[in-house]
């Protein structure tokens, strides 16, 4: 089936900062296994890795009313491809966006595909989400849709999957992908940052289908993600917990502070225009014998004094984001484990961020 098939279209016009992407045609072909080379070169000679995200669904949003349906939810404008001049791969767009509840906090976090619009079918955007709260994100929609011709359903036909280049330079300078002769997908490059590769949607069940790429461990991904500050899923934001500006959506072309009224949008507004973030999502890096388990989500980040500098959010192993004061993480900063041990903690700034915040 036609990528286009199972998207049914998407309504043409106007963006946020988004991506291109096109209907790509791979050979279907088993991939070796192989890891994400963080520090180093390609693995094998393989030039990517694909990480299979099992942790991230796909819910389809269509119909007529489609995409003022989602204008009035999301942070962010809608991913709107432009006119394919009759190309039989239309370049479309990616956005990213989170929804958010009435008190301005995150509930949901999507990333967002559009496909260009075809005379015989209706406007259609895929929400890529967290598993976790699928069943919930398609409530949630539901709730708001009152009389809008607009259909939400589940998109279990595609799976997602995460593109990251074999190498340690910036994936936006790796060789670029290529098309090929058999099979469908759908490639676009990550819309948070340059740093996080691309994302494929593919009904393969047993492939990624990229030319010249291994199979990646889940767990490489997850901490090339923390490394970069990049947080994902509910685990990062916490729903009805994480701010969205705390979170750095901005920084990662998440947030839109011209279109119009949707949900959460007066605090998060506010927020913005008084110029004043005093918390931000940092990456940290932990050091010393650390707990089994991990550290606890929640966990008091201190400075060398004692004083309160945050929080632990979430993490793998000795990587992790954590919620801290944006005058503390310069400083020497530990946390305190349940076996009454400590781990320092460093926090580092991303050199995707903007140079202002630095």
């Amino acid at each position: 089936m036609a990528a286009a098939a199972l998207l049914r279209g998407a309504t043409p016009g106007r963006g946020g900062p988004a991506w291109r992407w096109r209907l790509r045609a791979v050979p279907r072909r088993r991939l070796a296994h192989g890891a994400y080379c963080q520090g180093g070169g390609p693995k094998g000679g393989a030039a990517w890795a694909c990480f299979l995200l099992g942790e991230r669904a796909l819910v389809r949003v269509r119909g007529p009313d489609s995409a003022p349906f989602l204008l009035g939810l999301l942070t962010n404008e809608l991913p709107l491809p432009g006119s394919a001049a009759g190309s039989a791969s239309a370049p479309a767009r990616a956005s990213y966006a989170h929804f958010l509840n009435v008190q301005g906090r995150t509930l949901y976090d999507v990333i967002l595909y559009g496909l260009l619009e075809h005379s015989d079918e209706q406007p259609t955007f895929l929400l890529e989400c967290d598993t976790s709260v699928l069943d919930a994100l398609q409530r949630h929609l539901v709730l708001h849709r009152i009389r809008r011709r607009v259909t939400v359903e589940p998109c279990p036909e595609l799976r997602v999957w995460a593109v990251l280049p074999c190498a340690s330079e910036d994936a936006s300078r790796a060789a670029p992908l290529q098309e090929k002769a058999e099979g469908t997908a759908i490639l676009t490059r990550d819309p948070r940052t340059a740093r996080m590769g691309w994302r494929l949607l593919s009904q393969d069940e047993g492939s990624a289908l990229v030319p010249g790429a291994r199979l990646g461990d889940l767990q490489d991904y997850h901490r090339h993600r923390y490394q970069q500050g990049v947080p994902e899923g509910i685990h990062d934001l916490p729903p009805g917990v994480a701010l969205p500006l705390e979170s750095n959506l901005a920084f990662m072309n998440g947030i839109s502070f011209t279109k119009g009224c949707y949900i959460g949008q007066e605090l998060t507004a506010r927020t913005h225009h008084m110029g004043v973030i005093r918390k931000r999502l940092f990456p940290v890096q932990l050091s010393g014998p650390l707990p089994v388990g991990g550290v606890a989500p929640g966990t008091s980040v201190l400075t060398e004094s004692g004083q309160a500098a945050g929080k632990y959010r979430a993490g793998q192993g000795d990587v992790g984001l954590a919620l801290l004061r944006a005058e503390k993480v310069k400083g020497p900063l530990h946390i305190r484990t349940s076996e009454s041990g400590l781990v320092a903690l460093a926090a580092s700034v991303p050199d995707w961020w903007p140079t202002a915040t630095k």
